[in-house]
């Protein structure tokens, strides 16, 4: 196993926290919840395909989707 680089190494940057407010403030509702009948606010952006440091797809709005915490982690495996 091999030790993440921090989140700012890895593109989550001031640019990156402007962009994801303008993002949240836009759908302001977690994704997956509206999926199931439920209304909870967003808290991250998820990049659908994993952009594993490729900057085009980090950037791409159309690979991202907002999600609360509970959905993300479940996604991303950190939450189970």
């Amino acid at each position: 196993m091999y030790a993440r680089e921090n989140a700012t190494v890895r593109g989550y940057d001031a640019r990156w926290r402007a962009a994801r407010k303008r993002y949240l403030r836009a759908h302001p509702l977690c994704l997956e919840c509206q999926r199931n009948g439920k209304t909870r606010a967003a808290t991250i952006i998820d990049h659908i395909l994993p952009h594993r440091g490729n900057q085009e797809l980090f950037w791409d709005q159309s690979n991202w989707q907002p999600l609360c915490a509970r959905h993300h982690n479940e996604k991303t495996g950190n939450g189970l």
